[in-house]
């Protein structure tokens, strides 16, 4: 976070027509993005931060709401048959990921318990198995990111042959994304990343030309990669592109 704050002051010191930054911690870049604006520079945040953006100064935001995007796959899941599950925070702490599973335990309006992890895949799939023995009842898994947690949890479900377990992500891997089209797992969250690093550069640009910029936020998520869809974005999401 501090090389992110002298990153954004030194951008600031070259006087652009506007600074794209993402928040993950307000507290650690607030002063800076505060300076950009201050000295009269367009700021969009995108990805991390709707909820401190404004208050921040920045014009508006690209992304999704981390809680809002929880509460949707909680509230899929329990519809898809979900009885009882746990949500996988590879990063407890990290204030998007902690919002992905609140929003989570809201949406989904039955028990939920928070499986703490670091971001190693052998860690999480032994985790992951140890839980779902553990506790038969078990029947839907959370990921916060498809490839150091959602891939290793398919992993460890097929592993005990629970193909009952609802196993969803957080964003796309070309890996998880053939687990979906081949029935391994039930979804991806997209919130379109691609989007949020294009959007707001394209903005600032039209800013600077002509003056025109959107008057609220864009919520580019989030969009649920189901099975019948899969298949077609896998190449992309290899790309980094979806």
């Amino acid at each position: 976070m501090v090389q992110m704050a002298q990153l954004i002051d030194a951008a600031v010191n070259q006087d652009p027509d506007g600074l794209v930054v993402s928040i993950p911690d307000a507290d650690a870049l607030g002063p800076a993005i505060k300076r950009a604006v201050d000295a009269g520079i367009p700021v969009i945040s995108m990805n991390s931060g709707s909820d401190v953006s404004h208050k921040l100064g920045a014009r508006l935001h690209v992304g999704q709401s981390e809680f809002d995007a929880g509460k949707v796959a909680g509230e899929k899941l329990a519809e898809m048959g979900g009885k009882k599950a746990i949500c996988v925070n590879q990063e407890v702490g990290n204030v998007s990921l902690d919002q992905r599973c609140a929003g989570f335990t809201k949406g989904f309006g039955k028990e939920v318990k928070v499986l703490p992890t670091t971001n190693d895949p052998t860690e999480v799939e032994s985790k992951v198995r140890a839980a779902l023995e553990s506790d038969k009842d078990v029947n839907v898994v959370l990921s916060l990111n498809a490839s150091l947690v959602g891939e290793p949890a398919v992993k460890a479900a097929q592993a005990l042959g629970r193909t009952d377990v609802l196993i969803s992500t957080f964003d796309l891997s070309a890996g998880f994304l053939k687990d979906i089209a081949a029935g391994k797992a039930a979804f991806s969250i997209d919130q379109q990343q691609y989007l949020q690093g294009y959007l707001p550069v394209a903005f600032l640009a039209l800013n600077a030309q002509y003056g025109l910029m959107p008057g609220g936020d864009v919520p580019s998520g989030p969009n649920l990669v189901m099975k019948d869809t899969a298949s077609k974005v896998i190449e992309l999401s290899a790309k980094g592109i979806r």
